[in-house]
């Protein structure tokens, strides 16, 4: 990389001028030093940094990315060797300043570096101890017309993660003024986890390639009886990610570059940003179900077109729901170089209130009064954990995960924002910590509670209470494979446990809430766990089919038992909705009243049977039913209770290699699956990720007539070697979701000058 032409810079080291003077008489005639290249070592920094993926690395010319903590090198190209007697050369860093900030030597972000030689090495100076730049080696080119310097440079494991710029400065002989040269391109300074000193240090090598290498995932989706893998494209690597995540972090969240060193606020900045809800943020948030202005949640397969589209425009995307926010901020914090994981929580708590209860309000026919209270319980929400250190805390023990969350749902500092919340410190309920721990343990821990209203003139009544049913199989992708990691046991005690109740009782102390305190009075003291679905003498089982699949009749089951020696007769009611995966109803598909008389010692059925014409919504997102049902029984005083989550299963698209993967070579795939609906598919889009791929493939795709096959042919090309991924997903006016992935290892090159292009076809 060419060195700009020389300017004149100050000579910042008052007190080396002089020393440096004395040594004129020592100098030859070979001329005042110049610069005539500054080589950034792409190749050798991007493997030791482990950056030789990012696209800016892979760049003609090429931008260094490299990993703060770390040494990396520079090669000075000069017109002779330099000689410590009589050249004085240094170094100045500073911050590529974003929105106008100030950057300075006293905030840390222009940074002056004296090139240490043997002749200079025992000079130190405190205020720059962690920072450093050291001459190692020099050597002639290959045409021994100039002399190669090999520079070695330290950065501060707390150094700004930002763009900074280099100027190489130098002072030869009796000269008055130095002459200074400009690195061209900036160098992008990125957190380090395989530096001790840096904040976001993580040990386990497997966990570092996962949480920071890996550029795709896994985001678990449906219902805690039936949950499924949804592929995610993180692509931190991929072009102008690295350069929008900056653009992000200091336009849209405001973090000036003193601040963009400290992994807490960057994370915590990042969380707010990701969505658009206070300031011009990457994802509108859209659960209205209307998307015809923008992309359908359902639709992305990644976050890079996502980040690509909003470095573009500089508008925020239409639409996001919660994975689409976890999987844009889970890239953000790979690109950046943070340790990043996304969970998902299956019946997950949205406190609104603040009282770590969940309260659910129904009339007489079970019927939700939503007027009475904000909260919800979502089928699954989606978050991410941070792998930081808590130095803000002023102790190491609750170092580790920390759960930031980028949907928009409540108010943290009069902003949309979430965490850093330590993930010990929710299972521990020390919910006033910071950040936010009440509302994590509220989404993982809270009780919920079900109250019966009659009327304005009588007492709104508990009929139901769950201790145990919020906050199930929380899940993140394992490490190094496509299975299920369950995290529940790092957010929560053992149900029912001595710990739990502990916990319990201390998030309710710590607490300041009226709703709080009135909940802990009135049942807190109460037997654990549901109130128990069966009386003395009739005892109740719902029974739902949990492989039935999109297209399919199934039916809703009430099994009532008589187990006594007298005959009994119950009357209630069975509900089906269809609901958003947030809770919130859509629509109710049937509501079947029931009267039984039983004879002793007898079970009877009650079915429902529900027919695809019933349910089915064209393009409905996901399947999501609530099944609530609910009896008394005659002469006894006894209300039964049920609520349960449904999920209808979707076909899977299946992907196969087609040829053997080549480096750089066109892969032939080939992406199949069959229409499950008893009506056609009239058209839709098939859409393509893989690892390295920096565009999505879009495929449109024609008609599928009912229960015929579809199957594609399309070519990528992998820039990766070793494992890649590839995802697709399809989605039409008719269904959605429909998705498949497949892993592969992709061989090396045969022809290493292959350049071909891209291409798909139908």
């Amino acid at each position: 990389m060419e060195a700009t032409a020389p300017h004149t810079l100050p000579f910042p080291f008052w007190g080396q001028e002089e020393e440096r003077d004395n040594n004129i008489d020592d100098q030859d005639d070979e001329g005042a030093l110049v610069v005539e290249k500054i080589d950034i070592c792409s190749k050798e920094n991007g493997v030791s940094h482990r950056t030789d993926k990012y696209d800016l690395m892979n760049r003609t010319p090429a931008k260094l990315v490299v990993r703060r903590g770390q040494d990396f090198i520079l090669r000075l190209v000069c017109n002779r060797s330099i000689k410590p007697k009589t050249d004085t050369i240094w170094l100045v860093l500073a911050v590529d300043p974003i929105n106008n900030e100030w950057v300075s030597h006293g905030h840390g972000t222009v940074v002056y570096l004296l090139l240490k030689t043997n002749d200079n090495a025992t000079e130190e100076r405190e205020d720059e101890s962690d920072w450093s730049a050291r001459l190692e080696t020099v050597r002639p080119t290959e045409d021994g017309d100039l002399m190669e310097h090999t520079v070695t440079i330290r950065t501060s494991p707390y150094a700004s993660v930002s763009k900074w710029t280099l100027s190489v400065n130098v002072k030869s002989g009796s000269a008055t003024e130095s002459a200074g040269y400009m690195l061209d391109q900036p160098i992008y300074l990125l957190f380090n986890p395989w530096c001790e000193e840096d904040p976001v240090f993580l040990e386990n090598e497997e966990e570092r390639s996962e949480y920071v290498l890996e550029d795709m995932t896994l985001i678990w989706k449906g219902t805690a009886r039936s949950f499924y893998p949804s592929q995610w494209k993180v692509g931190q690597y991929e072009e102008n990610i690295l350069d929008c995540t900056l653009n992000v972090l200091g336009r849209a969240a405001g973090l000036t570059a003193t601040y963009r060193g400290n992994a807490i606020r960057v994370c915590r900045a990042l969380s707010g940003a990701v969505n658009s809800n206070d300031n011009y943020g990457v994802v509108i948030g859209n659960w209205s179900g209307k998307y015809k202005d923008g992309t359908a949640p359902s639709a992305w397969t990644g976050s890079v077109k996502i980040l690509q589209q909003y470095y573009q425009s500089e508008d925020p995307v239409p639409y996001g729901q919660c994975w689409v926010f976890a999987g844009v901020l889970a890239t953000m914090c790979r690109t950046l170089g943070i340790p990043c994981r996304i969970i998902t929580n299956f019946t997950s708590g949205h406190d609104t209130e603040g009282s770590l209860t969940l309260d659910v309000y129904m009339d007489e026919e079970a019927n939700p009064l939503p007027k009475f209270s904000r909260d919800s319980i979502w089928n699954y929400h989606v978050w991410n954990e941070v792998w930081l250190k808590r130095n803000d805390l002023g102790t190491s023990e609750y170092d580790g995960w920390q759960v930031i969350d980028g949907t928009p749902q409540e108010y943290s500092d009069l902003s949309y924002k979430l965490g850093p919340a330590p993930v010990k410190a929710v299972r521990d309920g020390l919910v006033n910590m910071l950040y936010d721990c009440a509302f994590v343990y509220a989404e993982v821990n809270a009780d919920k509670v079900f109250w019966r209203y009659r009327g304005p003139s009588t007492s709104v009544q508990l009929i139901d209470k769950d201790t145990t049913g919020i906050g199930q199989f929380i899940s993140t992708k394992a490490v190094g494979s496509n299975e299920r990691e369950d995290v529940t046991q790092s957010y929560k005690f053992e149900e029912q446990s001595a710990e739990a109740t502990v916990s319990m009782l201390r998030a309710l102390k710590l607490n300041q809430c009226s709703l709080t305190k009135r909940y802990r009075k009135m049942v807190f003291g109460e037997k654990s766990g549901h109130i128990a679905h069966q009386g003395n003498d009739v005892e109740f089982e719902l029974i739902l089919e949990d492989q039935a699949m999109v297209g399919e009749s199934f039916q809703v089951a009430l099994r009532i038992r008589n187990v006594s020696g007298d005959e009994q007769t119950a009357r209630g009611r069975i509900h089906l909705n269809h609901v958003l995966y947030t809770g919130k109803n859509i629509k109710t598909i049937t509501s079947h009243p029931f009267t039984i008389t039983l004879d002793p010692e007898s079970d009877q059925t009650i079915e429902v049977p529900i027919s695809f014409d019933d349910y089915y919504e064209p393009g409905m997102n996901e399947a999501i039913f609530k099944v609530t049902s609910f009896a008394t029984i005659d002469g006894a005083d006894y209300e039964f209770f049920s609520q349960e989550d449904y999920r209808l299963r979707r076909p899977h698209l299946q992907l196969e290699l087609a040829c053997e993967p080549i480096y750089r070579s066109s892969v032939k795939m080939i992406a199949s699956f069959t229409n499950p609906l008893p009506v056609p598919i009239t058209e839709g889009i098939l859409t393509v990720e893989c690892s390295g791929l920096c565009r999505t493939l879009t495929i449109p795709v024609n008609a599928i007539d009912v229960g015929d096959k579809y199957e594609v042919t399309f070519l990528i090309m992998p820039s990766f070697q070793g494992s890649n991924q590839v995802t697709a997903k399809f989605q039409s006016n008719e269904i959605s979701d429909i998705e498949g992935s497949l892993s592969f290892d992709v061989m090396p090159p045969e022809d290493r000058n292959s350049n071909r292009e891209v291409l798909f076809f139908t």
